[in-house]
């Protein structure tokens, strides 16, 4: 791999892999690793046990901008701290699930993590940060368009509705039975289409590379975004 910073972008639908794929990516390229969407559960947390009425707007807003949030970016163990206190945890609550949809289709919310995140971004360029100024790996909605377009790779990881269901069933309930995966539709596809009204992860941009991971395993899902990655930055 080339000495400059590398900058990955991965984006794509819930339940297709983006964030163990991203981790393992960043974990064989020691770079540093961020799960956008750990951003928007936390600020959903913070306004659910800040008491703020989520149907108000301009109150979630305000709350989010004076949030104190710290990512941890080490991919073999990211961490999520609000205030001080590790919510890794209690920000994959079924309560914060089922509302952070409220919070992510917010427009000054996005605005004010799409800044914070680019901060992170930012610091990996520079000597001080978790890599060592080598760059990082940064996932979720808007990546690849808004959050960092200028990234060396773009990809969107995608996968059929069926495998994606299965994959967050496995993880959420620990099975993949009919009923866990039904279990598992509302909260999967309800947030697709909640978010897809304030970012594209559906279709690739221009520029943005296509990993369709619905016949692949785990590693070979790694070892396709791995491709792409070598592929732009050698």
């Amino acid at each position: 791999m080339s000495t400059h910073v590398v900058v990955i972008a991965v984006d794509g639908p819930s339940g297709s892999g983006k964030s163990s794929v991203s981790k393992a990516v960043a974990a064989r390229l020691g770079l540093a690793y961020l799960d956008t969407g750990a951003m928007y559960r936390a600020a959903t947390l913070w306004c659910v046990d800040g008491g703020t009425d989520l149907a108000d707007q301009a109150a979630v807003a305000y709350a989010v901008r004076g949030m104190p949030l710290e990512m941890g970016v080490d991919p073999a163990a990211p961490t999520v701290h609000l205030g001080g206190r590790d919510v890794a945890a209690a920000i994959r609550a079924t309560e914060v699930s089922t509302a952070v949809s409220q919070v992510a289709t917010n427009l000054e919310v996005r605005a004010e993590l799409r800044r914070r995140q680019r901060a992170v971004i930012e610091a990996e360029n520079a000597p001080g940060g978790f890599s060592g100024g080598q760059g990082i790996v940064a996932e979720g909605r808007d990546i690849t368009t808004v959050v960092a377009p200028d990234a060396d790779a773009r990809v969107l990881l995608t996968a059929s509705e069926e495998a994606r269901l299965r994959r967050r069933s496995l993880e959420v309930h620990g099975a993949a039975d009919a009923s866990a995966v039904e279990a598992t539709r509302d909260q999967v596809l309800r947030r697709d289409r909640d978010d897809s009204t304030v970012s594209q992860f559906q279709v690739a941009a221009d520029g943005v590379a296509t990993v369709d991971s619905s016949d692949l395993d785990f590693d070979q899902t790694v070892d396709a975004v791995l491709a792409v990655v070598a592929q732009v930055t050698a």
